[in-house]
């Protein structure tokens, strides 16, 4: 990489291939359902984090609090995600699956494991070793974004 331009150019484009080759080699589960990659996204959240409230599942994906709501609303009135208020503060909605989103969750969640085990498996362990320092750096500069959103 020549310039830190070029750095996020391919960042960027990196990180985009993967997502959307991931999905491809794993099948959607969600996608076949008619859902947006945003709603397939926070069902795959709720899916790994059962009880989240809608406020924490706003920010785990950077969204705005009434775009998280909406989904919500959307997703429930569709059967697939039951908002509960929280015992403790009733202002707070607490998600969880319904028994059909769980089940595309589920199914979602296996092959997108299967598909990178399979690849992963393949690298040797340099790469494999420096995957993970690039994760690591990854998400130390998720951290440094989320903490300098307003």
């Amino acid at each position: 990489m020549s310039t830190r331009t070029d750095l996020i150019t391919e960042l960027f484009a990196t990180v985009g291939r993967f997502r959307r080759t991931v999905r491809r080699a794993a099948g959607r589960p969600f996608g076949a359902s008619g859902l947006t990659e945003s709603q397939a996204e926070l069902l795959r959240l709720v899916g790994r984090q059962p009880g989240i409230s809608v406020s924490a599942a706003a920010a785990e994906l950077g969204l705005a609090a009434n775009t998280a709501s909406t989904l919500v609303s959307k997703l429930s009135a569709d059967g697939l995600l039951e908002r509960t208020p929280d015992p403790e503060d009733r202002r707070v909605g607490r998600l969880a699956l319904t028994a059909p989103a769980q089940q595309l969750a589920d199914a979602s969640r296996a092959a997108r494991r299967a598909a990178l085990a399979e690849v992963l498996d393949d690298l040797c362990d340099d790469d494999t070793e420096a995957l993970a320092g690039g994760l690591r750096v990854l998400a130390e500069i998720t951290a440094k974004l989320q903490e300098s959103r307003p």
